[in-house]
């Protein structure tokens, strides 16, 4: 006969657990106080991890929506980008140093060719485009914080995808703020200033 083998933890082992753990909790920073050094000597993770004003902020999970969209928009740009030599397309996750202990990780952005020098091997400087996938939960963070945060980066470009409303949105830097190039919905073509020839449908992104 087959016998289930269980094992029950004794409060002398919950203790220990217990201490081990916040042993372990101590060797990191306290909040507020996290530095670049902190952010990338973290393990490696699938996971986004953002630093913000000493700080790490780890973004929700993506849903099967904000995947299907990313892919749909990064592909087509990608394949856009790949097609006249213009730059390097890529997306989350994947570090982007808007400036000193400020490090956000965009669903997509875009390097221009000129700007080569800031594609570094651990993290990126400031991208030309940069593209979020809004959802209820970074919504606030991607009109206000982000919105702002990429303008005094020198961000030239700012796409917000909005699944819930159906729209794309296409800023664009004009003397140090975004200005709105445009607002699309399906059976419209949203595109891009800085890429004149982009183009793309909105049915296609949100397919």
């Amino acid at each position: 006969m087959n016998q289930k083998m269980t094992t029950r933890e004794t409060p002398q082992e919950t203790i220990l657990t217990s201490d081990l753990t916040w042993e372990v909790a101590q060797l990191w920073p306290r909040r507020r106080q996290w530095t670049e050094t902190d952010y990338f000597i973290l393990p490696d993770t699938n996971q986004m991890v953002e630093l913000s004003e000493g700080e790490l902020i780890m973004p929700p999970h993506p849903t099967e929506t904000h995947q299907r969209i990313v892919m749909n928009l990064a592909f087509a740009l990608r394949a856009f980008v790949r097609e006249h030599n213009v730059g390097t397309v890529r997306f989350a996750p994947l570090p982007v140093r808007l400036w000193p202990g400020k490090i956000r990780e965009p669903d997509i952005f875009f390097v221009a060719q000129e700007h080569a020098d800031r594609i570094g091997e651990q993290f990126y400087g400031p991208p030309d485009l940069v593209v979020e996938v809004t959802s209820p939960t970074t919504r606030r963070t991607d009109r206000r914080e982000k919105y702002v945060e990429y303008a005094q980066a020198d961000v030239r470009e700012y796409w917000i995808v909005d699944p819930d409303t159906r729209t794309v949105e296409v800023f664009v830097l004009c003397e140090g703020a975004y200005e709105l190039l445009g607002k699309w919905s399906p059976g419209q073509m949203a595109r891009s200033k800085i890429l004149p020839e982009f183009e793309i449908a909105v049915e296609t992104i949100l397919a």
